[in-house]
């Protein structure tokens, strides 16, 4: 059992970042009862790896406190000399990140000439990796001239707690460095490793570290095996990870939250109620239940999991767990993306603690569920209440922004009370602009954004390629390259679209292939996606079903439904009925693939078939959606629907449609498929 004051512990550690469980990989299935093997935990909570270079520091210390003093213990020892002085002074102001006073340190062990001292060196590069001042702590580390393991581990540590796809590629070299010159790791190496490969997103190197976990006989540290647990999740190696976590012999609540959100991260809800079950079976009174059911919420975001989350709901008030302010936001969370907005503000009004979190998770549920106005209102609200906003209710609202004037008004309060253009509000601004038609006000954004990181070049990027800018899209990511910005999987999405928009068929696959060989980003489902989409605009459309064959990810219908749509518009009907073959027989419940086969199932003349997919549609229960457009104007949503006469415009409608349509009809211009369904609809407004 986790003791009370380990968990008070790892109740303080865990609330600075409630979700950073969240954040570690994906996981498989398990088996049930090879877990339920296992032995129940009984070992106090580990520390996390930014304590790992202090620790060991502080060993270093006692040591060298009691070679010098071995008749004094250390708590009544009043340090004379300079060396135990500078080390205690050193792993203090790296615990409080206080770089000004470090500096000082620094100066004085400079001035009595003792920089030479591995152990004083290594203290250094501690106290300026954990201040962010990356560079100078490489800077001396490469000074020293005997290296030790805790001179390995001060630089590691501290690249892979800053994280980035460049911090995490220089712990790789370092470690293959270390492994060179013969410097044996130790558990603190091997966990820095893991973390750095799970943001990396591969298990290359991590592998090796494994090897030398069985080796060094370091399993059963559990903060050893969360570290490669979260390591092979990320990186899609969930049955490695699986094996990891089954074999672990003790578990807390921080393993316990890490299972449940990762298979909520790959949106597998089952697998993460099972793990939740487990863990109610297992806990013990101590353990600290909010953290798991805060991961357990998370998996709830579609609306046939509504019921679901009401039952965690009530047990949570059985377990009196609302008296956590996390908690209470996850369930505005849950009840938002389930779209039950009802519940959702109920949560929200009966919440007696509301923090900043809240308020964000409250208008970003309303801008999800296309309440863009209800949005905007809470957010005045919070300044009506006294609450100022956090960057993050910015963004949210933003994203709620529908239209220009909207916008506008939001950027005015974000000026008013003093919020900067730096990330993320910059980079939603530009979002926000470039949705709303307004690139030239996006680009301004961007432009005047300091210390643009990758998110705010993805925003820009976006929004010329959305916008039909292509070719401007590709310039400005050929200047973040220049500029030294590393792109992520978002830009690479991003990029490909671009490409897709304009027909570069060459260039795009230039990409495709650029984003692993050349910055180690492996393709994921959109990145797979944009090619398919490249491909079949191109009209290559047997080259997108042979790319989607040979697709080395689990796409499950995305990529077949792109290639169904494609073919129907360029009239590739054998083609089509073989993509939308493929979506039946992986059980596609939408109801576009049922009506697109059915229709090229009619220009091919084979009826029988035709029947069949309706036969199916029926028998799987699943709905024609009714075509349906919307535009909002002047703070008015108008809504159409195929067929309806009732809009209180609908005569100016008819004149403009008039306008627009006869001149397409006198060219020619007429659907390639389902024509029918479009003179019938025509006809339904034109009388």
């Amino acid at each position: 059992m986790i003791k009370a004051p380990a968990a008070k512990a790892i109740k303080k550690k865990v609330e600075r970042d409630i979700y950073g469980a969240g954040s570690i990989g994906l996981f498989t299935e398990f088996d049930k009862e090879s877990l339920a093997r296992r032995p129940k935990p009984g070992l106090e909570e580990h520390s996390g790896l930014e304590k790992s270079a202090e620790e060991t520091l502080d060993k270093q210390c006692s040591t060298s406190i009691k070679e010098m003093h071995p008749s004094t213990s250390q708590t009544e020892l009043n340090p004379v000399t300079p060396s135990s002085t500078f080390l205690h002074q050193l792993t203090r102001h790296s615990q409080q990140r206080n770089l000004k006073a470090g500096r000082a340190v620094h100066a004085q062990i400079i001035r009595t000439g003792a920089s030479s001292c591995t152990k004083h060196a290594n203290g250094l590069v501690n106290l300026y990796a954990k201040c962010g001042h990356l560079p100078k702590a490489h800077s001396i580390f490469s000074s020293i001239v005997s290296k030790d393991v805790v001179s390995w581990n001060s630089l590691i540590t501290g690249y892979s707690q800053h994280g980035g796809l460049s911090s995490s590629r220089t712990v790789m070299q370092l470690f293959r460095e270390m492994r060179s010159q013969d410097v044996l790791p130790n558990a603190y190496t091997l966990a820095g490793i893991f973390k750095a490969e799970s943001s990396l997103g591969s298990c290359t190197v991590g592998r090796q570290a494994h090897a030398l976990v069985v080796k060094m006989s370091s399993f059963g540290d559990i903060y050893v095996d969360t570290s490669m647990l979260g390591m092979y999740c990320k990186a899609g190696f969930v049955e490695d990870g699986l094996k990891v976590f089954a074999f672990m012999p003790e578990r807390n609540t921080y393993t316990w939250s890490t299972m449940v959100s990762g298979f909520a991260t790959r949106g597998r809800v089952e697998e993460a109620i099972k793990v939740f079950n487990l863990f109610l079976r297992e806990k013990d009174e101590e353990s600290d239940c909010d953290y798991v059911f805060t991961a357990v919420l998370s998996s709830l975001a579609a609306t046939e999991y509504v019921g679901l989350g009401r039952q965690i709901h009530s047990l949570t008030v059985k377990n009196g767990l609302l008296v956590f302010v996390a908690l209470s936001n996850a369930l505005v969370t849950m009840y938002s993306k389930c779209e039950s907005l009802t519940e959702a503000c109920k949560m929200f009004d009966s919440s007696d603690d509301r923090n900043g979190i809240t308020w964000s998770a409250m208008v970003t549920g309303y801008s999800q569920n296309g309440e863009s106005l209800e949005a905007v209102k809470l957010f005045s609200r919070m300044f009506s209440a006294g609450i100022k906003p956090s960057e993050y209710t910015i963004v949210g609202v933003l994203n709620a922004c529908t239209t220009l004037e909207l916008g506008k008004q939001v950027h005015g309060h974000t000026i008013k009370h003093g919020f900067s253009l730096e990330v993320p509000i910059g980079s939603a601004l530009s979002t926000m602009y470039s949705k709303c038609g307004s690139l030239e006000d996006g680009s301004l954004v961007f432009q005047r954004t300091p210390n643009k990181d990758v998110v705010s070049w993805n925003a820009m990027i976006s929004g010329l390629s959305h916008n039909g800018r292509g070719d401007e899209a590709l310039e400005l990511f050929e200047e973040m390259l220049a500029v030294g910005t590393e792109p992520d999987d978002v830009t690479f999405v991003n990029v490909i679209s671009a490409c897709s928009h304009k027909g570069f068929v060459e260039r795009g696959w230039s990409y495709f292939n650029k984003m692993s060989d050349q910055f180690g980003i492996v393709p994921k489902v959109d990145h797979y996606a944009c090619m398919v989409d490249l491909l079949s605009r191109a009209g290559q459309l047997r080259e997108a079903k042979e790319f989607i064959e040979s697709a080395g990810v689990d796409h499950g219908i995305c990529l077949w439904r792109i290639l169904l749509s494609a073919c129907k518009n360029h009239g590739s009907c054998e083609l089509g009925a073989y993509a939308g073959e493929k979506l039946m027989a992986l059980g596609s419940r939408e109801s576009s693939t049922y009506v697109q086969l059915a229709s090229i199932y009619t220009v091919l003349g084979r009826m029988r078939d035709v029947e069949r997919v309706w036969g199916l549609m029926r028998a799987n229960g699943v709905s024609k959606d009714v075509g349906c457009s919307w535009i909002t104007l002047e703070n008015q949503c108008h809504t159409f629907v195929v067929g309806d006469t009732m809009h209180y415009r609908i005569e100016e409608i008819k004149d403009l449609v008039r306008l627009v349509s006869r001149p397409m009809m006198e060219e020619g211009f007429t659907t390639v498929l389902d024509s029918s369904h479009v003179q019938e609809g025509t006809q339904l407004v034109l009388s």
